[in-house]
C-alpha cells in the first residue's frame, strides 16, 4: 500500500460565507439557490446526494441516489422497494440525506420522515427514463445476490426480447420516495476551519415555519 501522510492533507476553505443575513431565508429558497449555484458551476453530479438510512439492528447504512424532484412537500428520489434500503426505509420511516459540492466548499444535510410518492407519479417517471433504464429496473432483484455477471446480462437480454416493441411495466416494487424534511443543515466552508454552519428546524405546530440557528463549526 502507498505511504501516503493523511494527516498533511489540508484545504484551506475562502470561496463564500453565510452571515447571519440568511438566517431569515426559507431553508427551501436557499436549497435552490445553492442547487442553481451547483449547475450554473458544472458541479458534476450536482443531484447525487448520500442516503443515509438505519435498519433493525440500528446499523446505519448510506450509499448515493440522485435527486429527481423537490418543492416545499419534500425531496423526491426513485428505488427498488424490497432492496435493503427500501426495507429500512419502510420500517423506519426516517433518513437523512447530504449533498456535498466541494468545488463551491458547500454541504447541504437535510433529515426528515420518509413517505411513498403517489404511484401515478412513479408510472410518469418511469415511463421518462432511457428504454434499458426501465429494462434494468424491470430485471433487477436490487440487493440480493446475483450469480455472475453474465447471468445479470443474460436477464437483460432475455427482457429486451420478451418485451421488444411494447409498453415496459413499471414494476410494483420500484418506486418513489419523499423524504419530508424536519431539518436542513447549510455549511460553508471558511479559512481556518471556522466554518459557516446554519441550522434550520420545522416548528412542532406549524410545518411551514422555520427557526434558525447558528452552530459552531
Amino acid at each position: 500500500m502507498p505511504n501516503r501522510d493523511y494527516h498533511a492533507h489540508r484545504k484551506n476553505y475562502q470561496l463564500g460565507e453565510l452571515n447571519d443575513s440568511f438566517k431569515d431565508v426559507n431553508p427551501f429558497e436557499l436549497f435552490q439557490q445553492w442547487m442553481d449555484d451547483a449547475f450554473e458551476n458544472n458541479v458534476p453530479e450536482p443531484t447525487a446526494m448520500t442516503l443515509a438510512t438505519v435498519d433493525a439492528t440500528q446499523q446505519p447504512h448510506a450509499r448515493i441516489v440522485l435527486l429527481k424532484a423537490f418543492d416545499r412537500d419534500g425531496f423526491i428520489f426513485y428505488t427498488h422497494y424490497e432492496s435493503a434500503k427500501g426495507r429500512e426505509l419502510i420500517t423506519s420511516k426516517r433518513a437523512a440525506a447530504t449533498f456535498f459540492w466541494p468545488e463551491l466548499e458547500r454541504q447541504i444535510r437535510i433529515e426528515g420522515i420518509v413517505e411513498k410518492i403517489n404511484p401515478n407519479d412513479s408510472d410518469r417517471y418511469f415511463q421518462s427514463r432511457p428504454l434499458d433504464s426501465q429494462l434494468s429496473a424491470y430485471i433487477s432483484k436490487q440487493s440480493q445476490v446475483v450469480d455472475s455477471r453474465e447471468a445479470l446480462e443474460q436477464r437483460m437480454l432475455d427482457a429486451k426480447k420478451e418485451l421488444a416493441g411494447k409498453p415496459i411495466p413499471r414494476p410494483d416494487t420500484w418506486g418513489g420516495y419523499r423524504l419530508v424534511a424536519k431539518r436542513f443543515e447549510f455549511w460553508q466552508g471558511r479559512p481556518n476551519r471556522l466554518h459557516d454552519r446554519l441550522q434550520f428546524s420545522v416548528h412542532t405546530t406549524d410545518p411551514q415555519a422555520w427557526s434558525c440557528v447558528r452552530l459552531s463549526p
